[in-house]
């Protein structure tokens, strides 16, 4: 798997040209994707040499018992339709009520639906999540999200942009 992921870095020297609004080029994010691959597959690598393959206690998701999935009961179909629809609802609200505005509340109902019920959790996951993935696509990226056209959510949104501008023009990016 690792030599994958190099031949397929190697062969972005291929195409790799200047963008005007984006120092890194047209290869930038497909390495920092590639890197970051490759940090989880030796972190994958170390961690099974130092621990194994056996099943560890106390790990979330890990059992040596199967445990029966069922859908008895008309709350759990209710559950799995909700998870279901849950992405397309999120896709659906990106051009009314935009990227910034959408993406929080999407992640908090993720985190809701999966079962987790502490709303310290809820909310330091959701800030955690929203804030990696402003800085991933705004900051490193500056690739353009969904504004909404709503307001107060357009408005919201264009406080993040004017945000990420004085950003990038005090690190000269």
């Amino acid at each position: 798997m690792v030599k994958n992921h190099q031949k397929h870095f190697v062969f972005s020297f291929e195409f790799n040209q200047e963008i005007e609004i984006y120092k890194f080029g047209a290869t930038g994010w497909p390495r920092v994707i590639l890197g970051l691959l490759l940090l989880v597959t030796l972190g994958n690598f170390l961690h099974l040499y130092k621990k194994g393959s056996e099943a560890q206690q106390g790990r979330v998701g890990i059992s040596d018992i199967e445990e029966e999935i069922t859908y008895d009961g008309i709350g759990s179909i209710k559950k799995l339709l909700a998870i279901l629809s849950l992405p397309l609802i999120f896709s659906w609200s990106l051009k009314p009520v935009g990227f910034y505005s959408a993406t929080p509340v999407f992640i908090a109902l993720t985190i809701m639906l999966l079962g987790e019920k502490r709303i310290k959790w809820i909310l330091g996951i959701t800030l955690f999540i929203y804030l990696v993935l402003i800085l991933l696509f705004m900051v490193i990226l500056n690739a353009p999200l969904p504004q909404g056209n709503v307001s107060p959510f357009y408005d919201f949104s264009a406080f993040m942009l004017t945000l990420n501008t004085k950003l990038h023009q005090s690190l000269n990016f």
